[in-house]
């Protein structure tokens, strides 16, 4: 929770610093337009002979207003996207999940004779491999099958809790389009709205004005929504991986367990 925490203040200082930025470079550009230019006290020439006035260049700022209240918290829901995807790598790794040497030192107990101890020891460790080790040594008495149930048991409960924990990014890579699309249907019926009650030449270049500022809700959507989509189904390959292996790392522990209950209901 922490490091989620940590990373999301992060993302809003490093998306503040962003605006601040484009805010400073506005304000120098409103600075130099209200300069009088040395232009202005030449002899008028035929308007006809002077070029073009160039379109004024559209900064992030500009689309953020532009985009209104859907565009705000589109942005929030990929400062929350990112933020997450830092958390994740940071928690999803083999060695949160199998502590390095921890599966030796069980094992290590478990030939030894110490079953006591070892269960102790699974028992103050938060990994996973230590609550599925810890789960399957609870059954030692009710033999085998009671072990392999309980630790597989434990497994799908590990891996149960580690996708719905990465399912976040999931459900903002599909809400994120959908805020994109109502944000340009919004922004298209008050376009229309606005050009219900004009007329004249001008009709096409507003309507066209206004058609463009909404599909950047659009755009916000889709750029909010591929990455989400994209880094969900990498940490879900990467969750299905790790907990391959801890299950094996689990198996090769439990097997002293086995011989010796094996040889007791044979024997």
């Amino acid at each position: 929770m922490m490091r989620f925490l940590l990373s999301l203040l992060l993302c809003c200082i490093v998306a503040f610093s962003i605006v601040r930025a484009e805010q400073a470079e506005l304000n120098l550009d409103s600075l130099a337009e209200t300069v009088p230019a040395v232009t202005a006290e030449l002899p008028k020439q035929d308007t006809a002979l002077q070029p073009e006035t160039p379109p004024k260049n559209v900064t992030l700022w500009d689309l953020i207003q532009a985009s209104g209240i859907i565009g705000y918290v589109l942005i929030l829901l990929s400062l929350l996207a990112v933020a997450l995807m830092i958390e994740y790598a940071m928690s999803l790794r083999r060695t949160m999940l199998m502590p390095p040497g921890f599966a030796d030192d069980v094992l290590r107990l478990l030939m030894q004779g110490q079953p006591n101890i070892a269960l102790q020891k699974c028992q103050n460790d938060p990994s996973a491999l230590a609550k599925i080790l810890h789960a399957g040594m609870l059954q030692y008495e009710f033999g085998w099958d009671a072990v392999e149930k309980s630790a597989e048991e434990a497994t799908a409960e590990q891996a149960s809790r580690l996708y719905r924990k990465v399912e976040y990014l999931n459900v903002i890579g599909n809400i994120a389009p959908m805020l994109g699309l109502l944000g340009t249907v919004i922004g298209m019926v008050m376009a229309f709205q606005q050009m219900a009650g004009t007329a004249g030449l001008g009709r096409a270049a507003e309507l066209a004005e206004g058609i463009y500022l909404a599909l950047i809700t659009t755009i916000q959507g889709l750029l909010v929504a591929i990455p989400c989509l994209a880094a969900h189904s990498f940490f879900a390959n990467r969750i299905a991986s790790l907990i391959s292996e801890t299950t094996f790392a689990a198996e090769q522990v439990l097997q002293p367990i086995k011989k010796n209950l094996l040889r007791k209901r044979n024997g």
